[in-house]
């Protein structure tokens, strides 16, 4: 069991010494609030990553849109010099 680089013997001695500083009353209640931290922390970073994905999704969408665009402009004026050539042609 490896927790942030911590094994099991350094646990083991955090753990008594938490026991020592706070007494066996306090412990179970600095517990409890730990956990909440830890809970809420993990809420708020899975929050975050949604709201990345979100944000790259509507970004590759604006992309993808501005490209689609780009594309039919190209097609438009190519089109429009080929009437002009083709009108050009005529007269001749």
């Amino acid at each position: 069991m490896n927790i942030f680089g911590i094994g099991l013997p350094e646990m083991a001695l955090i753990m008594v010494v938490a026991l020592l500083v706070f007494g066996p009353k306090k412990l179970p209640e600095i517990g409890r609030s730990l956990g909440k931290a830890i809970r809420g922390f993990q809420e708020a970073s899975q929050e975050f990553g949604n709201e990345f994905k979100r944000e790259a999704q509507q970004l590759e969408e604006s992309i993808s849109m501005n490209a689609k665009l780009e594309s039919a402009k190209q097609v438009d004026s190519t089109a429009k010099k080929e009437t002009e050539n083709s009108t050009t042609a005529s007269e001749l």
